[in-house]
């Protein structure tokens, strides 16, 4: 019997317009991703922007997670909180349950989370926060996925509450040897070239990782790639990524749901 086909899940950061204040370029990147990570108002976007996003993304058939946060519109959802557990849970019931509410009227749905700058990094180590994150999704909705760092604990932690996960990776960002992220305070930390991106991609699908800023081959197993679409030049760098994994037969699909 021969091997399926390689496939991955592209997923970008979308609905983070506010107002007349313009974030990324979501009709240009949406035809090129199969999830949506669509902000839910605590780090950015409007309800109108929101709503126009989940349409958008409907009409696509590209499937739709909550990009929660914390409460940062200032600081867009990128400065550390230590937020009480049941203040975080409350908060991600309300940012699921928002956007449950627009995209019912969109005539799509909620498939699953994927947390937003900070509260991505924290609970990726962080238990207390991570469980409170864990308790409000499951208390809205038992088959919401997590997208989490791929090799961090949540994923086991989200395991064991019985959530299914999606190890994720970065398509634009550096690594260690470790498999953590090079912080973006550190030189070298966001690749801007879109050909050496697409070789990344390539690499992580077809040999589960990539070179270390090191210059270490490092393990990375990923369920989903995210192409970040607020970047400069990040339409290009996600059409270039498209092309490369059409010409090596790798295809684009939503990662499989949770039960």
């Amino acid at each position: 019997m021969s091997a399926a086909p390689p496939c991955i899940d592209l997923n970008s950061d979308l609905g983070e317009s506010y107002g007349q204040w313009v974030m990324g370029e979501d009709a240009a990147i949406l035809p090129l991703i199969s999830s949506a990570n669509v902000a839910c108002g605590f780090h950015a976007g409007s309800p109108a922007g929101i709503l126009e996003t989940l349409r958008a993304a409907q009409q696509l058939g590209v499937v739709v997670g909550a990009h929660v946060s914390y409460p940062d519109l200032v600081g867009f959802g990128r400065r550390n909180m230590d937020v009480a557990s049941d203040e975080l849970t409350a908060d991600v019931i309300y940012q699921i349950g928002a956007l449950k509410g627009l995209a019912a009227a969109a005539g799509t749905c909620v498939s699953y989370v994927k947390p937003h700058g900070a509260l991505y990094n924290t609970i990726a180590h962080d238990k207390r926060q991570a469980m409170a994150v864990i308790a409000g999704m499951l208390a809205v909705d038992k088959s919401l996925s997590l997208v989490a760092l791929a090799g961090s604990a949540l994923i086991g932690w989200a395991r064991e509450a019985g959530v299914h996960t999606v190890a994720e990776a970065f398509a634009d960002r550096a690594y260690h040897r470790d498999g953590t992220l090079v912080s973006r305070r550190d030189s070298g930390a966001v690749i801007h070239d879109a050909q050496e991106v697409a070789q990344r991609v390539v690499e992580m699908i077809t040999k589960g990782g990539v070179m270390s800023i090191e210059g270490e081959f490092t393990p990375i197993c990923a369920d989903s790639i995210c192409v970040h679409g607020d970047s400069p030049g990040a339409v290009e760098m996600a059409r270039q990524i498209r092309q490369r994994l059409d010409a090596e037969g790798i295809s684009v699909r939503a990662f499989k749901q949770g039960a």
